[in-house]
């Protein structure tokens, strides 16, 4: 290179940077939205469209880096680096335990900050590496055969909206204009399976199902600020989710007025020709998409907007107003802002699985356990002379992860955790004993009389992500991670009948897995059986500090157990006549809510601060509860509603809080239940106040027999009359 030439492309590259120098968009002090408009104005038309794709390539004459969008963090920051790893997301549900969630997904954001300024000062791009993240998924459970609905809060739109709120408001931080990370509701709406036929799928919902169940926790998230929405691959109602007038205008924009970006779910928009056939081809669908609001192409359709721009579909005025609302998300999180200027530009690489992050990762499996069936053999002594560990799932690393998960280090599985917790003086012995699915090939059996030689016999059984999960990603599922099979797999009833006959030493079942299976075999043949959902790095040690009595079974079931699918309505029918807790009439096997303790409880009568309810004045409601056992423990004290009418769901949740007891303590524990708590959804969708009896329960379950049944003490019940 000569002399004039390199002098020459120094003089350009000086004022090239000179040019960005003066930038409006480069100005932290300037106004979002006038930064937002300067540099969309400096963009072609063809960079403006592949700006709104995931995988956002570099512009270098403006210094804009590539970006990927699709970032993970539903239990922990996902397909990235060493991260803390979570329970699965559904035993936050099962925690009850909305202010313990809110540490989690803290602590998480915190990782995520940290990884991504590693990142980039080693000026890393990668996907799996942003700070956007698509979580959390608060679909509603509706029915068990769905294999991601281990990825939600349960099957209850309360519980849902308060534990997915907690999450939001961790992930994306406190700070007034900054966010720490950008977090994203999905999948809008009406999304729980089948996963086979998602891609062409129409879900058919009443405005009253829309707005009683499926819309609240979505609503609850736009109300707290939450960055983005995902919409899903079906249809809803006949119109596809992600080109959705209903959804995206009427609702999302125009009803609940929010104003953060909106992303496909990925490939949906190839849906539109390809699966529902909605529009002849790419350039339609785009178009279609961008003018219902859709933001954010996860997939490689939006190109065709080019062609959709030379063909009238579309105007590039139109374009302009997508990607302002989308790149408003990058500069909140400070991405064209100075290095080292943003709150959270100094979060170091420290707080990455740090030892206060693993023991958050504890408590979580602690608080999410359920034990569902004690004949009296826990809490164990654990100087017994001889311990036997055995099943598919003892010695698993999927047992403890679920799916969309991260990697760690220092994974502990249920055997190295009861491991951990036994005295050196006694013996403890392994062997799988059987394969997850399937029959064992060699015949030969070295384990029945290990457990017969034993004071006690754990074994670990139920499902993994091999079994359940999303389309694609569960190998070992011919139904493409759906569960179509309600049964836990023959092979493993089958060994814990083996292990049963003819031994009268204790069998403990721990069970994993992420939604309801038919456990009535296990609950007949077993001492003592723990769900323990997929409890994450720590798992190991939570479940042997529950099981040696360290800390007391305090866990909730936030999706119903059935006896059989039976039970159930069809798959493919999402009318909510006869589904979850709220309108099932049948007897389930474990009831929402329930989980047992190694102490007792009593409530006393529940006193209403009036008999008769005003308009927009709140009734308190309050118990005293006392632990009337001889542990310290946690109770989940939970409040629940029944309006009038024959069309209002059953029970409805509208309150929970965890109360710690010592023995012998007691206290008052006191609900507020406000005009909006006594609403109810008509036929239309709409929300109205009723007159008449409503029943109020307080108790540490579903106010049901079945829960007597099995254990729980009886709810304290009353009737309070609106005007």
């Amino acid at each position: 290179m000569n002399k004039f030439r390199f002098f020459f492309l120094l003089i350009l590259a000086g004022l090239l940077n000179s040019a960005n120098a003066q930038s409006i968009y480069l100005d932290p002090s300037k106004p979002l939205d006038e930064r937002v408009k300067d540099l969309v104005s400096k963009l072609t038309l063809e960079e403006k469209v592949y700006q709104m794709m995931n995988s956002s390539p570099a512009i270098p004459r403006l210094n804009i880096p590539a970006y990927d969008w699709w970032n993970e963090a539903l239990h922990g920051v996902a397909r990235s680096g060493v991260a803390t790893v979570f329970p699965q997301a559904i035993a936050f549900g099962a925690t009850f335990d909305d202010h313990l969630i809110h540490k989690v997904s803290t602590a998480i954001s915190d990782e995520a900050r940290a990884m991504y300024n590693a990142a980039q000062a080693d000026d890393y791009h990668q996907r799996f590496g942003g700070l956007t993240f698509w979580t959390p998924n608060i679909n509603i459970f509706r029915d068990p055969r769905w294999g991601r609905g281990q990825e939600t809060y349960g099957e209850d739109p309360f519980l849902t909206s308060k534990i997915g709120v907690a999450f939001v408001t961790g992930m994306q931080g406190d700070d007034p204009t900054h966010l720490k990370v950008a977090a994203c509701a999905k999948h809008f709406a009406v999304h729980s399976g089948p996963e086979r036929l998602r891609h062409t799928f129409n879900a058919e919902a009443s405005p009253k199902d829309l707005f009683e169940t499926y819309l609240p926790a979505f609503k609850a998230l736009v109300d707290a600020h939450v960055e983005a929405v995902m919409c899903a691959y079906n249809r809803t109602n006949n119109e596809p989710c992600c080109g959705s007038n209903l959804l995206l205008q009427d609702i999302l924009r125009d009803k609940w007025q929010f104003k953060g970006h909106v992303v496909s779910d990925c490939g949906a928009i190839a849906d539109f020709y390809m699966g529902h056939h909605v529009v002849p081809g790419q350039a339609e669908a785009v178009a279609l998409s961008v003018k219902h609001g859709v933001d954010l192409n996860c997939g490689d359709e939006y190109p065709a907007l080019l062609e959709a721009v030379k063909r009238g579909l579309i105007t590039e005025k139109e374009i302009d107003a997508a990607l302002a609302t989308l790149l408003k998300t990058r500069f909140k999180l400070g991405m064209f802002d100075p290095k080292g200027t943003g709150p959270y530009d100094h979060i170091s690489e420290s707080v990455i699985n740090s030892p206060e992050h693993r023991e958050l990762a504890k408590q979580v499996a602690l608080e999410s356990i359920v034990l569902v069936k004690n004949n009296g053999v826990l809490p164990l002594r654990n100087d017994l002379p001889k311990y036997f560990v055995t099943g598919p799932t003892a010695a698993n690393q999927d047992a403890l992860i679920g799916n969309y998960y991260g990697v760690n280090p220092q994974m502990t599985t249920i055997l190295e955790g009861l491991a951990s917790g036994i005295s050196h003086a006694s013996q403890m012995q392994f062997k799988p004993g059987i394969l997850l699915d399937r029959p064992n090939a060699n015949p030969i059996d070295w384990t029945t009389g290990d457990a017969k030689a034993s004071n006690v016999t754990f074994v670990a059984m139920g499902i993994t992500g091999l079994l359940e999960g999303e389309e694609g990603e569960s190998i070992g599922s011919p139904t493409y991670g759906d569960r179509l099979d309600y049964n836990l797999p023959q092979n493993q009833i089958d060994f814990l009948k083996k292990l049963r006959e003819g031994n009268k030493n204790k069998i403990v079942a721990i069970i994993t897995g992420g939604s309801p299976m038919n456990l009535a075999e296990v609950q007949e043949l077993a001492d003592a059986v723990l769900l323990v959902w997929y409890p994450g790095e720590e798992g190991g040690h939570a479940i042997a500090d529950i099981i040696f009595g360290k800390v007391s079974p305090s866990g909730r079931i936030p999706v119903t157990f059935p006896k059989s699918f039976d039970q159930l309505p069809a798959y493919t029918d999402y009318s909510m006549k006869g589904r979850t807790y709220r309108y099932m009439t049948a007897e389930p096997l474990y009831p929402f809510g329930f989980g047992l303790s190694y102490t007792t409880f009593s409530y006393s009568g529940i006193k209403l601060s009036a008999a008769k309810a005003k308009k927009d004045v709140p009734v308190t409601a309050g118990v005293t509860v006392t632990n009337t056992g001889k542990m310290e423990a946690d109770e989940v004290v939970q409040l629940y509603v029944t309006a009038p009418g024959t069309d209002n769901p059953i029970f409805s949740l509208k309150g929970f809080k965890r109360e710690k007891l010592k023995p012998g303590e007691s206290k008052m524990v006191e609900f507020s239940i406000t005009p909006a708590i006594l609403q109810t959804i008509n036929d239309n969708g709409q929300a109205v106040e009723l007159s008449g009896d409503y029943h109020i329960y307080i108790g540490g379950s579903l106010p049901t027999k079945r829960s007597e049944e099995l254990g729980m003490t009886k709810c304290s019940g009353t009737t309070l009359h609106v005007e």
